[in-house]
């Protein structure tokens, strides 16, 4: 995928039009804004980012988050921040796809980067 070279994006119509499980969408030297889908049943899986805060912004559907010893449920508006070191993982626990998109300071992943299902991620 080409990234956008936009400075302005309609973000949230984005993450709704969005079904694959990870595609970046801009890369900066210190940030990158990515797109997910995680499809109902199934989680992000837990991680941590060693060097890397991580903001996520919840567009549709319902999951459960766990951040550090936290667990809490999250919906359409709602923010979730994971601080560099922190283990979390996010769980679609809603009918149909949860979606969003997420930040991540400095950027995780190669620019340009998609995976169509969370197999493809791993």
């Amino acid at each position: 995928m080409t990234e956008t070279t936009e400075h302005t994006l309609p973000i949230q119509q984005m993450a709704r039009d969005n079904d694959e499980f990870r595609k970046v969408i801009w890369t900066g030297d210190e940030t990158q804004v990515v797109l997910m889908a995680i499809p109902e049943g199934n989680e992000i899986g837990g991680e941590v980012h060693e060097g890397h805060d991580q903001l996520l912004f919840f567009v549709t559907g319902r999951g459960r988050a766990k951040i550090g010893d936290h667990e809490m449920d999250v919906a359409e508006g709602d923010l979730s921040i994971v601080p560099s070191g922190m283990y979390h993982n996010f769980r679609n626990t809603g009918t149909g796809m949860l979606k969003l998109f997420t930040t991540y300071s400095p950027p995780e992943h190669e620019p340009g980067t998609e995976h169509v299902t969370k197999a493809d991620a791993e």
